[in-house]
């Protein structure tokens, strides 16, 4: 009777295992979908800020044609 309880303990852990091992490698391949987006928006923020930057100084350069000058 032990042993068979024993054998029954055995398996319940070994598809524990499986299961976490699974779910281990879900969060894992969302982890790195998350992290693949964020590297993305972090070089469209970057390309966007430094061309905005560029943007920013240049109009700086333009000489104020206001109407009342």
């Amino acid at each position: 009777m032990f042993r068979r309880w024993l054998k029954h303990k055995e398996r319940m852990a070994e598809v524990l295992t499986e299961a976490t091992a699974e779910k281990a490698a879900q969060y894992a391949a969302h982890s790195e979908r998350l992290e693949q987006r964020v590297r993305v928006l972090e070089r469209i923020v970057t390309d966007k800020g430094v061309a905005l930057a560029d943007e920013i100084e240049a109009l700086r350069m333009v000489p104020d044609k206001h109407p009342l000058n």
